[in-house]
């Protein structure tokens, strides 16, 4: 059988892990990315084990963990009383429960292993500041165009992934409908990232705290052996950014968000007066739809199901897609028209289950009032064991 050939758009976490994938089962493959760096975008990201097995998996994780964390546990508190509210056991006990670790990595970090493991490859090919403009399937395959500072270019492929984010041109190509457009969750994400020796002790423990109160919430935990400090603060907000784009390094007043968060207890105000820079970020997502696939071409990771970040899942269910993706192939011979089906067939289901989480998951957050309390009393009564039981659905998920 002669070799196949994949064309991915979009060189991002989802695309990467695509790209290694496909090669690691014997695909060529060429990455188109339109940034003119594939760089250090985004701060921390929590990675939970159904991903960090997949990354294992792929001999990835070692360099992840060099400059990634295990933290011990989960910590959930009241943003007004700093009352603890319940805690989840990570660290080894998540490695025995769940048969991988949870981490916590710079974004940056997890792109540069695959990064790195693509250009080890000698099937994977990678163009940076080439953005694919369009596709059409043929009997073949499928013809792929895409664009550079030096022109217009196309090139035929076996296979198109579309991994090209949130306001994807592969989605929009597919005439996924008309009222598939990007959904304003009417929050904004403040993200900063602190050197270790300007923040509060409490926050450099090898924990992820969260802090819960009326319209907002808080995040906080050690990035990179514990040299940063990683926050996000999500705030209720109408604020919508460039909806033409991707959003990530909007400059955020640090005067706004500290007044936002005046009023809560002074724990949780030591860590959000710490960070003197921030950038926000409008969170969106999309309504789930049940086709990702037309003939020869396919969507991955926030193309195919982007989702809000309140389970900590987006970039857990690109990794999870890649290895689908791959396992599909595999089964029906290399083949992309059948395994883009079974593939479509094996993601939607629970892509959508987790899109649908996230936004109830931010609900539960934000609640105030009586609610609020009644969600203490919940989280109190759960306990560390009640509260990893809920999590198995997502974390003990295997895609081999």
């Amino acid at each position: 059988m002669p070799q196949r050939h994949a064309a991915i758009a979009g060189g991002g976490i989802g695309g990467l892990a695509a790209a290694l994938a496909l090669s690691r089962i014997g695909w060529r493959v060429t990455v188109f990315e339109r940034a003119p760096d594939i760089d250090e975008v985004g701060a921390g990201l929590q990675i939970s084990p159904n991903a960090s097995r997949i990354l294992r998996f792929w001999n990835v994780l070692g360099a992840i963990s060099e400059s990634g964390l295990r933290p011990e546990e989960l910590r959930i508190r009241s943003a007004l009383s700093d009352a603890p509210l319940t805690r989840m056991t990570l660290g080894n006990a998540a490695e025995k429960r769940w048969g991988a670790p949870y981490l916590l990595a710079h974004r940056a970090d997890i792109q540069n292993a695959l990064l790195t493991a693509c250009r080890e490859s000698p099937l994977v090919d990678i163009h940076t500041g080439a953005e694919v403009t369009g596709f059409l399937n043929t009997v073949d395959g499928v013809h792929v165009g895409y664009q550079t500072s030096d022109g217009v270019h196309s090139l035929d492929a076996d296979m198109l992934i579309g991994a090209d984010g949130l306001r994807s041109t592969i989605r929009a190509r597919m005439g996924l409908g008309p009222h598939d457009t990007p959904r304003h969750s009417g929050r904004t994400a403040w993200r900063a990232l602190v050197p270790a020796n300007q923040a509060p002790a409490l926050a450099l423990e090898m924990a992820s705290t969260l802090w819960i109160g009326p319209e907002a919430h808080l995040v906080h935990y050690p990035l990179r052996g514990g040299s940063v400090l990683n926050i996000v603060a999500i705030t209720q907000d109408d604020w919508r950014g460039n909806e033409q784009r991707d959003e990530w390094s909007s400059e955020g007043e640090t005067a706004h968000i500290r007044q936002r968060f005046g009023g809560w207890h002074r724990d949780a105000r030591d860590v959000i007066n710490c960070a003197p820079l921030w950038t926000r970020w409008p969170l969106y997502d999309r309504d789930p739809v049940t086709r990702w696939s037309d003939r020869n071409t396919a969507l991955l990771g926030d193309a195919a199901h982007p989702m809000l970040p309140f389970l900590a899942q987006g970039a857990a269910q690109a990794i999870e897609d890649a290895d689908a993706l791959a396992m599909a192939l595999v089964r029906h011979h290399h083949a992309p028209i059948p395994a883009l089906k079974d593939y479509e067939h094996t993601r939607v289901k629970r892509a959508a289950s987790i899109q649908l989480a996230s936004r109830r998951q931010g609900n539960i957050y934000h609640l105030r009032g009586p609610l609020a309390l009644a969600r203490h009393i919940a989280l109190k009564t759960m306990g560390s064991s009640g509260l990893a039981s809920q999590m198995d659905w997502i974390y003990d998920y295997r895609t081999r």
